[in-house]
């Protein structure tokens, strides 16, 4: 199967970007992590795309007037939505 492979054009380098979005490295609590990974597998889209959501939102929140986001209301938020489930 190896002899199948053709990687002479091949180039290393990083993934190709997606335009409008920056990776990062974020630490988060093991609890938050695995309520989107059930939550996504279930629904059947990424967890990451679930938790960029779930940012977004917060943040149309605040744009509308609504109180600003901070590490604790998040986390508030999230424990919220893990007992929900």
């Amino acid at each position: 199967m190896r002899k199948d492979y053709d990687f002479s054009n091949a180039k290393r380098g990083a993934p190709v970007q997606a335009p409008g979005k920056t990776r990062i490295t974020i630490m988060l609590d093991d609890d938050v992590l695995s309520f989107f990974r059930d939550r996504a597998e279930s629904e059947g889209v990424g967890y990451q795309t679930m938790i960029n959501a779930a940012l977004k939102q917060s943040l149309s929140k605040k744009a509308k007037g609504q109180e600003p986001l901070t590490v604790a209301k998040l986390r508030e938020v999230l424990r919220q939505e893990l007992n929900a489930a």
